[in-house]
Parts: structure tokens; sequence; C-alpha cells
């Protein structure tokens, strides 16, 4: 959430409270640390204030491109600003003080908004930003604090712990194969036992990826789920 007045960020986390599918990874008091935020973070939903210091909301989507932002949700004391949010392409606008009904029913649109569009990850390169699909992800795996992606046999650093993509990307097809890293399961094309027991899932792309016995029997499931389409 990004607002300059510690009260509103305070409010923002009580009514997001009984929502237990939604977590609050950051907060930013001006659009500064939002932009930095959002690089580092790269949250689903993002509840910004219109008004900050030096760069307002609206400057933030534009230096970030609508493209690349997560759902928007204005929150703002001023209700002048509603056609211009809605031009930039927020999911909603809440007026402040807000109703325990009205961000309930927020939740309820952002809810349907995530579970209808498939994330996008976005990571910076010394070229630029790149922005990948899940589909286009094969694995991901642990390096100290970064994840590093694993896409057609190419490798990219984002800032951003394994446990919090987890909790991005689990929804839509990723499982743990073992405690450093994450596979797409539809791009596992056979599950191979090791000369020493061990099980390993063969990928598509050509990556072979270890299966920790703690984790063979519910990695073997969701593959075969996935592959009987249940």
């Amino acid at each position: 959430m990004a607002d300059d007045e510690p009260a509103a960020r305070r409010g923002v986390r009580q009514l997001l409270a009984p929502f237990a599918d939604f977590t609050v990874v950051g907060e930013c008091r001006d659009g500064r640390e939002t932009l930095l935020a959002l690089d580092a973070l790269q949250p689903d939903v993002v509840f910004l204030d219109v008004q900050m210091p030096e760069i307002d909301g609206f400057e933030v989507i534009r230096r970030r491109t609508p493209e690349r932002m997560p759902a928007i949700v204005f929150l703002t004391a001023y209700d002048e600003f509603a056609i211009r949010a809605f031009e930039a392409e927020a999911l909603d606008y809440l007026l402040k003080p807000v109703s325990e009904a009205r961000f309930a029913a927020t939740i309820e649109r952002l809810t349907r908004r995530l579970t209808s569009h498939t994330p996008r990850i976005a990571v910076t390169t010394p070229r630029g930003t790149s922005v990948f699909h899940l589909h286009e992800i094969d694995w991901i795996e642990a390096a100290d604090n970064y994840a590093r992606l694993w896409c057609g046999g190419r490798s990219y650093l984002l800032r951003q712990s394994l446990a919090d993509l987890e909790r991005r990307v689990s929804p839509h097809g990723f499982a743990r194969a073992h405690r450093k890293a994450l596979v797409r399961l539809a791009g596992v094309k056979a599950l191979q036992t090791e000369t020493d027991g061990e099980l390993t899932a063969v990928l598509s792309c050509g990556a072979r990826v270890r299966v920790s016995r703690r984790r063979r029997s519910e990695f073997t499931a969701a593959v075969l789920s996935g592959a009987t389409g249940s």
C-alpha cells in the first residue's frame, strides 16, 4: 500500500485483516518508495493514494506504465480524481474513510480479477525490464536473497524470496520440488527414479530438478493430477 499518512496505512491493514487470502507485503510513504517496492515485491494489488509527496499516484502509474502495474485500487480523500483513476485503468476508487461494507465489495472485485487473470512477473535486466507470463517460466530456484527464474534455458534474477513467489504462483500450477525449487507442473515431461532411489522431474525445456523425499508424494500427485486434467 502507498500512502503518506500512517493512519491511513494502518486503516487498510485493519480492513484487510478479515481477508486471509490477502497479505500486506509492503508499505510506502511516497511515490519514489512505491516505484522501488513495485519492482522489488511484485505485488498483485496496490492500494494507492492520489496525493503523495514529490511523485503522486498518477505519476507512479505513468512512470511504470499501466501494462506493468498490478491491480490498482485508489484510496483517497478527494472525489475529483475518479475519472482520471478509471482512465488509468484502476479497478476501484475508494474515498476515505472507507466503510467495511464498501471495502468488502472491493475485495470481492479484486478476488474475481485475480482468479481470472494469470499474474505476470517483471524482471529488471541490464537491457531494461522483461515481463514473463507464468507459462513462460519452467522453474524457479532460490538464490540467497533472490529468486532465479528459468525460462527456456535462460535465467533471470528477481529480488524476491521463494516463499513470496510461491504464494503468487502456486495457485497457477507451480509446486515445490524441494526446499529451494518451484516447478511449473505443466512443464514436467517425466518423473524419473534415479539409481540412488531419488526422484527427478524432467522438464520439457531439458532441465532436471530433484524432488526431495519429503515432497515426493505430494509433488507426484500434483503432476499426475495436472496430467489427467482433474
